[in-house]
């Protein structure tokens, strides 16, 4: 049986959807769903859908989490009311889960994802793109744990317009540096603080690395912000970054 559950905008007949409309939705209608489906559900996707808190009914058993949970999107276009502890809530049991997509979840910190029990994850999508706080918050520290606890499995790492400092974003590059050199194939860092020297390091050692988006990273020199396809396109950076 097809274990896809999504959040969507519409159904389509191949796949087990629930349709709702990009509108807030109660928390708790997300864990009565769980109740049902957390033993089954490989893939949750909920594209545009707020759950907003609220107070929980009586009879809901928060202990059953999703232990056969492979991939988990929240993304959202919108502001985003998802925090650490609801993520924490959604995912306690998830200890095989291999993709996370947040992107636009501007409340979850890297503290929370640092916390999560799957210690095998392939690609992480925390980008803010459409997050009206991007360029108004303070800047931000801890990536450096999220590279360093998922360096030997992270396939793709996408955090365009995270506001990390200089320097954990340079600490977090050398965690990915220590991973098998064919592990790293796809990175995001499009509107961070990435600087030459922290960069460096990732395109001369992860020699898989096939897509890399430099675009709008004001810290490194013109030229080279752009979008790199191709592994002979990524190299040749490594001349332009001397």
């Amino acid at each position: 049986p097809n274990r896809t559950v999504n959040f969507v905008y519409r159904c389509t007949p191949r796949k087990a959807q629930v349709a709702l409309k990009p509108v807030a939705v109660a928390s708790y209608l997300l864990i009565q769903f769980a109740l049902c489906y957390a033993l089954l559900v490989q893939t949750f996707r909920m594209l545009n859908v707020r759950p907003l808190h609220k107070t929980m009914r009586t009879g809901v058993d928060s202990t059953l989490g999703f232990p056969l949970l492979e991939e988990l999107c929240i993304a959202t276009t919108s502001f985003s009311y998802l925090t650490d502890r609801d993520l924490r809530d959604i995912l306690f049991d998830s200890t095989k889960l291999r993709v996370l997509d947040l992107r636009g979840c501007s409340r979850i910190t890297a503290s929370g994802l640092a916390a999560l029990p799957c210690l095998e994850l392939e690609c992480l999508f925390w980008g803010q793109y459409f997050s009206s706080h991007v360029g108004l918050s303070s800047l931000k520290k801890g990536l450096h744990t999220l590279t360093q606890k998922w360096s030997r499995t992270l396939q793709q790492l996408d955090i365009a317009y995270q506001l990390f400092t200089e320097e954990d974003l340079e600490l977090a590059m050398s965690y990915l540096c220590q991973a098998e050199a064919d592990t790293l194939r796809s990175l995001n860092l499009s509107g961070t603080r990435i600087t030459p020297r922290a960069l460096r390091p990732v395109i001369g050692q992860m020699t898989a690395l096939d897509y890399l988006n430099l675009s709008s990273c004001r810290y490194l020199p013109r030229g080279v912000k752009r979008i790199y396809r191709g592994q002979e396109d990524i190299r040749q950076l490594l001349d332009k970054l001397e």
